[in-house]
């Protein structure tokens, strides 16, 4: 019997893999960029939430698009590592194998303020991942 990806995830990844899908789908659609959860594909990202900074979109406007590509930047590293996703008072955390948290839904914001940078972010955590 065959297990799927889905079926064996924690109930903790429903909301963030799902967020990201949307990313995904809205990215595609809206913007005509392809995100194919690559570590490569978060250069796109980091651009994209860095027009909307210099664009002047203000934050309420950006919020769910950047929650959306926090998770999309979560769901790289998961895929990468085998991290899981956490969730603890609304907050959705990834946990690499090395025990290590990321939030990079806060890294999302981070980066639209300025401050951030989701593919640095997947750098690190995938680096301290890797099989020894």
């Amino acid at each position: 019997m065959t297990t799927t990806q889905q079926e064996i995830r924690p109930s903790a990844a429903a909301k963030p893999a799902r967020w990201a899908a949307d990313a995904v789908a809205a990215m595609r659609e809206g913007a005509r960029i392809r995100l194919d959860y690559s570590a490569q594909s978060l250069w796109r990202v980091d651009r994209f939430i860095d027009e909307l900074r210099r664009e002047g979109t203000p934050y309420a406007a950006a919020q769910t698009v950047l929650r959306g590509f926090g998770a999309y930047a979560g769901e790289v590293i998961v895929r990468q590592t085998g991290a899981e996703w956490w969730a603890t008072g609304g907050d959705h955390w990834v946990r690499t194998p090395d025990g290590r948290l990321w939030d990079p839904v806060d890294e999302a914001r981070r980066c639209f303020a300025g401050d951030g940078s989701l593919r640095l972010l997947c750098r690190d955590a995938t680096a301290g991942s890797a099989p020894r």
